[in-house]
């Protein structure tokens, strides 16, 4: 059973799995759109949304944490001045997955993670 077990460990020791969100986290925020595998991109959803929140925020104390997460101090200034109050209004959901394609090697799930443009984060989803 996997009960109060919240994430996935993807194979890999502990530094290497944060290290590689990390570095993840922060191609997300440069390029805004990245291709990785499914498991690697519901990981990383959650981390880049919280780092979203945080520079919604905006004071000292949230830009110290980002930077303890994001790799490059011109990214962080990207999350706080651009990516961040185009989000102002919405209250989550600020990253998107798209299933793509099985790669060819291992046959892994691939997705597509991008940053959702404002306009349609605030539109209710028709499920």
């Amino acid at each position: 059973m996997r009960h109060r077990k919240a994430h996935r460990k993807l194979g890999r020791p502990t530094s290497h799995r944060l290290m590689m969100l990390r570095n993840m986290v922060t191609s997300l925020f440069r390029h805004e759109r990245i291709e990785t595998t499914l498991a690697k991109a519901k990981e990383l959803r959650s981390v880049a949304e919280k780092i979203i929140t945080l520079g919604k925020k905006g004071d000292l104390k949230a830009k110290r944490e980002t930077l303890r997460y994001i790799l490059d101090k011109n990214i962080m200034r990207k999350v706080f001045n651009e990516i961040a109050p185009r989000y102002k209004d919405v209250k989550g959901g600020y990253v998107r997955i798209y299933r793509t394609r099985f790669r060819k090697g291992d046959g892994a799930l691939l997705a597509i993670v991008e940053l959702v443009k404002p306009e349609e984060a605030k539109k209710p989803h028709n499920l």
